[in-house]
């Protein structure tokens, strides 16, 4: 994903400030260069991975916006406001929020620890809720902003083998509708995409006749890749959907149909 606008286009999203949560690498790196390549400033949230980060910084440079890498664990409320914070003051006020961040387990429900299941809500679940918070003031202020968060179809459909991870990904949808309800009066939209399976390095090990089985789930079968998914979040940031709010889009290569 370049990020690249096309010669004689406008950029759609131009003088926008957007924070990416977990956008270090994989659909969140995918989203930055997206958002930067339609005219955005990006804060690149990141929590251990701070080279990665800071070279996404580096090609959202290099297509001529601002950006920022700036660590904070998304479950943390104590870090979120200090990266909003950090964001404010290098950035400017935020107008589009992307809540990507996220962990999972590949573990069966009993084998699971009650730590295990704490720690993916934290992030997944009430990760989300927590950046949202701090950083939609600003937007109610000025009566608009973008708020999309990154769901799973795992959310819809269930697994066998994390069923926490699963829960966090559902919840999110009925926080995208409720979220949307409250933010309505005040301009603002917020959306969910639910991805499919994704080419990204969390599941380049994903091989064999499991992978085979799902695969044929696929209407479309073949894998998504994360440039997918940061299309779906160009639009939802973008004036072509100012009158979409409290929807879950589907880009799963039609999976979510079942």
């Amino acid at each position: 994903m370049s990020g690249k606008v096309s010669k004689g286009k406008r950029p759609r999203l131009l003088g926008k400030v957007a924070l990416v949560t977990g956008a270090s690498r994989g659909i969140g790196r995918g989203i930055a260069l997206a958002l930067a390549g339609e005219g955005c400033d990006v804060a690149v949230n990141f929590v251990g991975s701070k080279e990665k980060a800071q070279a996404v910084v580096k090609d959202i440079k290099a297509l001529g916006r601002r950006a920022i890498a700036v660590q904070a664990d998304v479950s943390d409320e104590g870090q979120v406001e200090r990266m909003r914070d950090t964001v404010h003051k290098e950035l400017g006020p935020v107008d589009i929020i992307v809540n990507n961040a996220g962990i999972h387990q590949h573990l069966k429900f009993w084998e699971l620890s009650r730590k295990d299941w704490d720690r993916v809500i934290a992030v997944n679940l009430t990760g989300p809720f927590l950046v949202t918070k701090a950083f939609i003031e600003d937007m109610k202020g000025r009566k608009r902003g973008r708020v999309v968060h990154i769901s799973s179809i795992i959310g819809m459909v269930g697994t066998d083998h994390e069923i926490h991870y699963a829960a966090s990904k559902a919840g999110l949808f009925a926080v995208t509708k409720s979220m949307a309800l409250e933010l309505a009066p005040f301009g603002i939209t917020v959306n969910c995409i639910a991805p499919g399976w994704i080419d990204t390095d969390m599941t380049a090990d994903f091989k064999g006749p499991d992978a085979e089985a799902l695969l044929r789930k696929i209407p479309l079968h073949k894998v998504g890749q994360p440039d997918d998914i940061a299309k779906a979040v160009v639009f939802l940031a973008s004036d072509d959907a100012a009158w979409v709010t409290g929807e879950t889009v589907h880009v799963n290569g039609g999976w979510g149909m079942y």
